[in-house]
């Protein structure tokens, strides 16, 4: 049954909340926990959908993933060379990062595999990552030529490569670094512009060589991977949820605990702080390889920006919540050349234009982005709108109801637990009122 959510015009937002731990770092302490020689510990695991999908895949290959507690995770790796092969297909759910790093993985594996997942990430580009996979010797098949999943992928040996990315992704650079872990030499990846380094840093903390030069990512194949004790912080993707609802809504002052502030990540905070917002970052810290701190957000009278594009790789999954600050801004606000959102879970340029439009916001489409004109008096709201089944774009229209004068309904919101996991029950401990509104019966 589809879950459809309602935010209700509230009072200010008070108090502390811990986001949900990142999805990135989640994801590649499995994978490289899965990897080294002895057991890996983790603590502040995110228990998304996504995660929990990496974790079954790695299961079907012989790796000894054991639950100690909510987060807490021991992981016993089979050695860079020691996976099985999984009987069954391995269906990745909703999770495009899951797919592309396991592909490049897979690749170098000695056995057969079958990467699989939903109707929205069967319809994503594949052909990104097959592309470098198959100029190192990589046998992968796949819908449309391999663009599109399913991809079946008969592994073996692969010869490392120096590759120019196309793009600017960090899924396809940790798809080619991966497959390069079971290679002899170095493989290099070259990217036009930076991107988040979750892999290049976790590789560094698990024993393999390294080498970053500006644009250039290189690692040497075939490393002796050593189990690490990893604490993950809490996503920035998921602080920025209620980091923008503080902002817009009158009188609000949180705390957001324990939040990444890895700076290949932190695009979000440079726009909003464009913007004049409130946001003082405190108790910072390292953890697990990675800059932590708490943020401390009160609401801000916002004005429009033009975001600049060399922000884009930094910012791009924060684009929908950025949008919803935008909409509620003092002015004009314009992104250009964020053309990857409309390859992400959906097409989130058009899906966050049709659902604030139906709230009332003004807002245009460009191929590669958007213009919005802000209303700081709040919308209109009183409409129901659809999440596409997009986690991000449905947490966004939801946060957007705070600032509309009547009720905002957003439909098909079940792919929330894909990335924040209670994230009704985390706001409204802030004071925002999610209420789940039961279906109709037949």
């Amino acid at each position: 049954m589809s879950i459809t959510l309602r935010t209700l015009t509230g009072d200010s937002l008070t108090g502390e909340i811990t986001p949900a731990g990142d999805k990135s770092i989640s994801h590649r302490t499995i994978i490289l926990g899965s990897l080294a020689e002895g057991t890996t510990r983790a603590t502040g695991l995110l228990e998304g959908e996504d995660v929990l999908r990496t974790i079954g895949a790695f299961r079907a290959m012989g790796a000894e993933i054991v639950r100690q507690g909510p987060g807490q995770y021991e992981i016993t790796g089979q050695g860079v060379d020691g996976l099985k092969e999984p009987g069954d297909v391995l269906d990745m759910g909703n999770s495009g990062t899951a797919m592309r790093l396991l592909s490049g993985l897979l690749a170098s594996q000695p056995f057969y595999s079958v990467l699989t997942g939903d109707h929205s990430l069967r319809s994503r580009p594949m052909g990104r990552v097959v592309t470098p996979l198959r100029k190192m010797g990589a046998r992968i098949t796949g819908r449309d030529g391999g663009r599109l999943a399913p991809l079946t992928i008969e592994g073996g040996e692969l010869v490392p490569i120096t590759y120019e990315s196309p793009v600017a992704s960090a899924q396809v650079k940790s798809c080619v670094l991966l497959a390069g872990l079971n290679t002899a030499g170095e493989t290099t990846v070259i990217e036009p512009a930076p991107t988040r380094d979750h892999t290049e840093r976790m590789l560094t903390a698990f024993g393999a060589e390294v080498e970053r030069d500006g644009l250039k990512v290189t690692v040497d194949g075939w490393p002796e991977l050593k189990a690490q004790s990893i604490e993950v912080p809490a996503d920035i993707s998921a602080a920025a949820f209620p980091m923008v609802a503080a902002l817009i809504t009158p009188g609000s002052d949180i705390i957001i605990r324990n939040v990444g502030m890895n700076p290949t990540r932190t695009g979000i905070l440079a726009l909003l702080d464009l913007m004049g917002a409130n946001i003082e970052r405190i108790n910072e810290r390292n953890a697990g390889g990675e800059p932590v701190a708490d943020l401390h957000v009160r609401y801000s009278e916002l004005r429009g920006i033009d975001a600049p594009r060399e922000v884009a790789p930094a910012a791009i999954d924060e684009y929908p919540i950025f949008f919803v600050a935008a909409a509620l801004a003092d002015g004009v606000t314009e992104a250009r050349g964020i053309e990857e959102l409309r390859v992400k879970e959906s097409d989130r340029i058009s899906a966050m234009a049709k659902g604030l439009t139906a709230l009332g916001a003004e807002f245009t489409e460009y191929p590669d982005g958007a213009r919005i004109v802000g209303n700081p008096n709040g919308l209109k709201g009183g409409a129901t709108v659809d999440s596409d089944t997009d986690h991000r774009i449905a947490m966004s229209l939801l946060v957007a109801g705070l600032r509309c004068a009547e009720p905002v309904t957003v439909t098909r919101c079940d792919n929330i637990n894909t990335s924040f996991p209670g994230f009704a029950t985390s706001m409204g401990a802030l004071g925002m009122r999610v209420e789940e509104v039961a279906e109709p019966q037949s």
